[in-house]
């Protein structure tokens, strides 16, 4: 068993200037914040309506006039392409009957939005151009009436918008997420999965879910010969925007008495970058620092010439980001999984769950492996269903379907009278946090 380090101490190895060691006031974790739809009403005038919402990648906008949209409960918005190359966002709403404008996730338009109801066109900077039969109006409409626009910024390939017409710049929303993050350009990365599932549970299970490793063992035991759930070697950090950050090691567990012994899984990484792992029985753990080395070493000769970017530890290590509230970013040396959850449009019982894998080009590469197969590289079609119909067949087992299993037998946990709070241990204090981030929304201390 590996030592536990002093919690007074911060952890050696990374740490960001902002970064606060894990502390919480104590808020209670009620079972209402998952299913009462009043508490769900609250979370959307309060919170949801405050913050700032991933819409999508820029690399779906190519052209001017090119379009994505993005429905959040009853809201639909609309983000298009400028001919500038700036991006804008406005509801997707026609304003002289209430009409939706757009009825596609994605597609594109010359020069003008046309309502499909009365031919009304809305130029690409949402400004009234054309209507049917002018000279009928008391005051012609074109020139007066322009769509609804909302806050949009751009950063990492992702687009952004806001409902809130002070929100925060993005940039100080997102502070220090951009920073750990600098060294992959994820403005260039492709998008190879793009899936969608609707599931049986309220949208914070994600976020709680990813903000811990504690559930590691009996969720993912699969894992347990390359990646060190341990909370003695694992960096936790909370940051003051309610961002969240945690680092496992790429190496067999600590919390098993043979962690130093080499398994199968752990010698197949070794042996993919020309490591013997008969070397390292007896001291698998240090195999990490063997494969930062022959990965710093080879990585450019075999394509991923992003490795000179990376420090040490990235060549290696996985990281969690959980953006507040509903966005985790899990990386490793290859990728990006990006998780974002919304909640359902009426019923907090229910939320879509996206999952997208972004990866980095590799230099003679025409596919990368994915947890759905080998995917080539260009940007994924969408993929829509239900987690009631969801299969996957990976033999290191799809950690997806592990963790939306728990997801719908906690939802109905949650339910119980029994449920009055979590009694979390000390390495789960990010859940608690979270939960505290969203108080401080509906409490008016927020955003």
């Amino acid at each position: 068993m590996a030592t536990v380090m002093d919690r007074t101490e911060r952890p050696a190895y990374p740490a960001h200037p902002d970064a606060q060691y894990p502390a919480a006031r104590g808020d209670a974790i009620t079972g209402d914040r998952y299913w009462s739809k009043e508490f769900a009403e609250r979370e959307w005038q309060h919170m949801w309506k405050k913050i700032w919402h991933v819409g999508g990648r820029t690399s779906q906008l190519e052209e001017a006039g090119d379009f994505i949209t993005h429905q959040f409960r009853h809201e639909s918005v609309i983000m298009v392409k400028q001919h500038d190359g700036s991006v804008k966002a406005f509801f997707n709403v026609c304003l002289h009957r209430g009409n939706q404008l757009v009825g596609t996730r994605e597609g594109g338009v010359t020069s003008h939005f046309t309502c499909p109801y009365h031919n009304w066109k809305w130029a690409l900077d949402g400004e009234l151009d054309e209507v049917q039969d002018p000279e009928d109006f008391d005051v012609n409409p074109c020139g007066k009436l322009k769509l609804k626009e909302l806050k949009c910024d751009t950063w990492g390939g992702f687009i952004w918008f806001s409902f809130n017409p002070d929100a925060v710049p993005l940039a100080e929303y997102l502070h220090p997420i951009p920073d750990l993050l600098a060294n992959r350009d994820l403005d260039n990365w492709v998008r190879v999965v793009n899936r969608r599932l609707r599931v049986n549970t309220n949208w914070k299970f994600a976020s709680d879910n990813f903000n811990e490793s504690y559930h590691i063992p009996a969720v993912h035991p699969q894992f347990e010969p390359m990646i060190d759930d341990h909370y003695s070697t694992t960096v936790f950090e909370m940051y003051p925007t309610g961002h969240n950050r945690m680092i496992e090691k790429l190496q067999p567990s600590s919390r098993y008495e043979d962690a130093q012994q080499v398994k199968p899984l752990w010698a197949e990484v070794l042996k993919e970058w020309d490591i013997d792992p008969e070397q390292y029985q007896g001291r698998a753990q240090e195999g990490r620092l063997a494969l930062q080395e022959a990965r710093r070493r080879l990585g450019p000769e075999r394509g991923y010439t992003y490795f000179d970017k990376f420090t040490d530890w990235e060549l290696t290590d996985q990281f969690h980001h959980t953006l507040f509230p509903n966005v985790t970013i899990t990386g490793t040396p290859e990728g990006l999984h990006f998780f974002r959850t919304e909640p359902d449009v009426d019923d907090p019982n229910w939320s879509t769950f996206d999952y997208w894998y972004m990866v980095p080009r590799v230099e003679g590469a025409t596919e990368v492996a994915t947890l759905y197969g080998m995917r080539p590289y260009a940007e994924a079609p969408y993929e829509d269903g239900d987690y009631s119909d969801y299969e996957a067949d990976i033999p290191q087992g799809d950690f997806l379907t592990q963790d939306l299993s728990i997801a719908v037998k906690q939802q109905n946990g949650l339910k119980s009278v029994a449920w009055e709070d979590a009694w979390l241990s000390r390495q789960e204090t990010r859940v608690r946090r979270f939960h505290e981030v969203i108080n401080d929304y509906l409490e008016g201390r927020g955003g």
